[in-house]
């Protein structure tokens, strides 16, 4: 499938039956274990972004008073940058090798970089020496995410039964819902728990050592995942990449749109725990809870738009969502800044989790889809993570250094009209995918 052809094919790929039986049925435990392992790596990526203030001030002496914390964001951005790597290398191996190997090795990453910055010292203790380990340990956690959306994603699709591929990639953003929600609530306990100066010193600490416990398990369950795609062991991952990027332009750079509008609005969310501490004045505790309540309404929301996709469509749920988030964004910050309490926060974190959510299950299974089976965890990898990196890794940084800059609280709501404006604009250039054969 070339660019010029994209619309065509999508029509050519269309099946009778809604889509062909999977080669390999899947089980509960099956889908369990997949996006048991994602939601497990988007936790340890996330939290992060919950204890950027503490981690700042550990790791980042800068002075001013947002000077900290926006290298923090910008070391949280690092992440992000190393996404597209992940999903160029790791989305071929699963085109090459097969989902179950790739997965595999994207929770032994992850694990590697949670273990550094749970135990890497203070500027303090070590100096210079700390920001530079943290940096890696950055890298290796987005080098794993960049390269789990692809095998995870592709694995679910082509297992699906018949008409319901929508609900089941709808687990991998329900799966990110419950990692962010269960962040939160480690976070409100921490916050009530202990003090100001115990969080700054290794109370945040606490949540990336938790997850090291459930790491082995996830590793094990992901062993006995059936296999959807037996790979093309005689291709080289660079052929297979070089077809992605030769025969595939057009669907990528309008995925990398899409993703971009997914991860910003997801990163606007994620920051509202240090936007309600720095810049509304509410206390640590009421800003964690809006992360457990964002973390809530994505798991319900998700399932809901996965739902929702396979019996209207994939463009319908993917429009609508995000035309009514570019509405309501800029009242609801507005609501918020005027009259900051928890209430408020609640309410505008779960506007925002709960359309993101929709059009973002939509759009995780529209892209690949697409894309032929042989190249589809590298297609979808590269969109998802070049969208990610560029647009959701500087999320926290710009919208943290135009308030800074501008002085205006309303900032981070009018750089998501603007993201959302530009995923509409691609969403016209993107066909149905509801009834494409996978199995192709």
């Amino acid at each position: 499938m070339n660019d010029s052809t994209l619309t065509i094919t999508a029509q050519q790929i269309v099946d009778s039956s809604e889509g062909a039986t999977a080669k390999t049925s899947i089980s509960k435990k099956a889908v369990a274990a997949a996006v048991a392992g994602n939601a497990l790596e988007f936790y340890d990526f996330v939290i992060y972004a919950y204890f950027a203030i503490y981690i700042g001030k550990a790791f980042f002496p800068v002075s001013g008073e947002y000077g900290s914390l926006m290298a923090a964001a910008a070391t949280f951005g690092v992440g992000f940058l190393a996404r597209p790597l992940g999903g160029v290398l790791i989305g071929a191996f699963a085109d090459k090798a097969g989902r179950k190997p790739a997965m595999i090795l994207t929770a032994a990453l992850i694990t590697l970089g949670t273990v550094g910055v749970a135990i890497t010292p203070s500027y303090e203790v070590i100096g210079i020496a700390a920001p530079i380990l943290v940096v890696i340990c950055r890298l290796l956690q987005g080098l794993a995410l960049g390269g789990e959306l692809g095998p995870a994603t592709s694995l679910l699709i082509e297992a699906a039964p018949p008409g319901r591929r929508g609900f089941y990639a709808s687990w991998q953003v329900a799966s990110q819902g419950l990692a962010v929600a269960v962040g939160g609530l480690l976070g409100v306990l921490l916050s009530l728990s202990l003090s100001a100066e115990q969080l700054a010193s290794w109370g945040w600490r606490v949540p990336f050592l938790l997850s090291l416990v459930l790491i082995p398990l996830v590793v094990y369950m992901r062993k006995s995942l059936p296999e959807t795609h037996e790979g093309a062991k005689e291709r080289s991952g660079s052929a297979i990449v070089v077809e992605v990027l030769r025969n595939h332009k057009k669907i990528l750079a309008i995925g990398v749109m899409l993703f971009a509008s997914i991860a910003v609005a997801s990163q606007i969310g994620n920051y509202m725990v240090s936007y309600a501490v720095q810049v509304l004045k509410l206390p640590a505790a009421v800003a964690q809870s809006s992360v457990l309540v964002g973390g809530i309404v994505t798991f319900a929301f998700s399932l809901i738009g996965g739902h929702l996709s396979d019996r209207y469509g994939r463009r319908v749920t993917n429009i609508l969502p995000r035309v009514a988030l570019a509405i309501l964004i800029v009242p609801l910050f507005l609501w918020l800044t005027g009259s900051p309490s928890l209430v408020t926060l609640l309410a505008v974190n779960a506007v925002i989790a709960a359309l993101t959510a929709m059009f973002g299950a939509a759009g995780i299974v529209q892209v690949p889809e697409l894309l032929p089976i042989a190249i589809r965890s590298t297609g979808l990898s590269i969109s998802y993570a070049f969208g990610a990196a560029i647009f959701g890794g500087s999320t926290q940084f710009i919208v943290t250094w135009l308030i800074a800059t501008t002085g205006s609280s309303m900032a981070p709501a009018w750089y998501l009209v603007g993201i959302s404006v530009m995923s509409l604009i691609a969403m016209r250039l993107l066909p149905e995918s509801r009834s494409a054969n996978v199995q192709k």
